[in-house]
C-alpha cells in the first residue's frame, strides 16, 4: 500500500471515529446533579411534580427522579438508603421516621383532603351521611362493594384507621363485599369504576381521573378527611451515600414562600389541588 493510500485510510477511519464518537448520546447528562424523591402516587399522578419539579431545576440545577409508590413502600424504600428524600403523607408514620433515626427532620409541606366516591345511585344511601364515619358503617350495613387500595398506602392507612374507628372488622369481609385490590389510587379507582363500589380517594387524583363512570364525590368535608403531606431529608448517619446537600436545597425550596405560592397556583380541572401550609 502506498504512502498516499494509507494516509487516506487513516483519514477514513479518523472520520469515522468521530463520526461514531458524535452520534453518542452526550456524557454530560448522566453527571447533572440528581436526587431521588420517594413519593406517594397521589402527588404524582395529580400532575403536580410535572408541574413543580421543571421549576426547582430550571433555578438549581438538580435533577429530581421521583419514585411514585405507595407511603408505606416508599418509607421502606427510604429506610433502605435508595432514596434521598421522602415526601408522603401519613404523619405518625414519618414522625416514627425521624425517631427510628431514619430521617432528619419532618417539615409540612401541603395538604388536601380525601373524599369518598360512589355510584350515582347510593344504594348505602351514604350522601345524607352526617360524617364519614356514618357513611362507613352504612356501606358495611347494605354490604355494597367497597374497593380498598389493600397497599399500605397512606390513603390505605387512613382507610383502616377510619373503618376501625367506625368499629368494622374489614378483614373479616375481605373478599365479600370489601374488595382489596393491592394497586395504586388510579386503578382502584377502576376497579371501583367498573364495579360501581364505593371507595376512598384522595381528591387530587380524583379530579385527575379520567373513567369516572358513574362515580361521583358522596362524602367530603369531615375534618376527619384532612389529609397532610410531609417532607423528610434522609440520614446521612444512616447511609452514607445519601446527596444530603442536594436534598436540602429541594427542602429548603419546597417549603420557601416561592414554591408554596406556585403549589397554590396549581390546578386541575380549575380546582385547587393541594393548599401550602409550610413554616420555613
Amino acid at each position: 500500500m502506498s504512502s498516499l493510500s494509507l494516509k487516506l485510510f487513516a483519514l477514513t477511519i479518523a472520520v469515522l471515529i468521530q463520526a461514531i464518537f458524535l452520534s453518542q448520546p452526550k456524557l454530560a447528562k448522566a453527571e447533572d446533579p440528581f436526587i431521588t424523591l420517594a413519593s406517594t402516587t397521589s402527588t404524582k399522578n395529580s400532575g403536580l411534580y410535572d408541574y413543580l419539579l421543571p421549576k426547582f431545576t430550571q433555578q438549581s440545577g438538580i435533577n429530581v427522579r421521583v419514585v411514585a409508590v405507595g407511603t408505606g413502600q416508599a418509607i421502606r424504600l427510604a429506610k433502605s438508603g435508595d432514596a434521598d428524600i421522602l415526601l408522603v403523607h401519613h404523619k405518625k408514620s414519618e414522625l416514627a421516621f425521624v425517631a427510628e433515626g431514619y430521617g432528619i427532620e419532618r417539615f409540612d409541606v401541603m395538604y388536601n383532603d380525601f373524599v369518598i366516591i360512589g355510584p350515582t345511585q347510593d344504594a348505602a344511601s351514604i350522601r345524607a351521611a352526617k360524617n364519614v364515619i356514618s357513611a362507613l358503617k352504612q356501606i358495611a350495613q347494605s354490604k355494597q362493594p367497597f374497593a380498598s387500595r389493600g397497599d399500605d398506602s397512606g390513603t390505605n392507612k387512613k382507610e383502616l384507621s377510619l373503618w376501625q374507628e367506625a368499629g368494622i372488622n374489614v378483614e373479616a369481609h375481605s373478599g365479600s363485599w370489601y374488595r382489596e385490590t393491592g394497586s395504586g389510587m388510579g386503578a382502584t379507582l377502576n376497579t371501583a369504576s367498573a364495579m360501581n363500589a364505593y371507595t376512598l380517594s384522595d381528591r387530587a387524583t380524583w379530579l385527575k381521573f379520567s373513567n369516572k363512570g358513574s362515580l361521583e364525590i358522596l362524602v367530603e368535608g369531615d375534618t376527619k378527611l384532612f389529609n397532610q403531606y410531609g417532607v423528610i431529608l434522609v440520614s446521612e448517619k444512616r447511609h452514607p451515600h445519601i446527596k444530603s446537600e442536594l436534598g436540602q436545597k429541594f427542602i429548603d425550596w419546597i417549603i420557601s414562600r416561592p414554591a408554596q405560592q406556585l403549589i397554590n397556583e396549581y390546578r386541575i380541572e380549575g380546582q385547587k389541588a393541594f393548599f401550602s401550609n409550610a413554616s420555613p
